[in-house]
């Protein structure tokens, strides 16, 4: 089955709330990252990326059904961000993370960099975005607490 992205838009906020929280659910209670982890965050923090002007909210649909979303905003117009990014856990482990990440960079083929950030200690993740052409900056670490650290990835197009 393809998965595809559609914008999201207000009326789609309280599913993809509930997604995320689903699919961060897990990461908040293995590192208790209780300021950081976007399954901690507010309805209103999803309609302010739904509404964000220099960015935007794309559902990621498997089939016809919603099993993920992925955010992207912009510094400048060839700067991009990928925050945040999820998967129901259900659907995890299929490639759906990977093709959703491949088509918003086809959507936004102006971009001359990608970055992103993820928990150092989610191998899967890291290996993810490696795998896509993401290198993790050395120099660039933050220690959310005693058991997880942050890393930053930039991809140069």
């Amino acid at each position: 089955m393809e998965i595809s992205l559609e914008k999201a838009i207000n009326t789609d906020a309280q599913e993809i709330f509930e997604i995320q929280f689903k699919a961060f659910m897990p990461l908040l209670e293995k590192y208790k990252d209780y300021n950081t982890n976007p399954a901690n965050e507010t309805i209103e923090r999803v309609l302010t990326r739904i509404n964000n002007p220099d960015g935007g909210f794309y559902k990621i649909l498997f089939g016809d059904v919603l099993v993920g979303a992925i955010c992207v905003f912009w510094r400048e117009r060839t700067q991009f961000w990928i925050s945040p990014m999820f998967v129901l856990p259900e659907y995890q482990g299929k490639g759906i993370a990977q093709k959703a990440i491949r088509s918003i960079e086809m959507l936004f083929s102006q971009a001359t960099t990608w970055e992103l950030r993820t928990i150092l200690q989610e191998e899967r993740n890291c290996y993810l975005y490696e795998k896509l052409g993401y290198k993790q900056l050395e120099d660039w670490k933050l220690s959310l607490n005693e058991k997880a650290t942050l890393v930053h990835y930039t991809k140069v197009c």
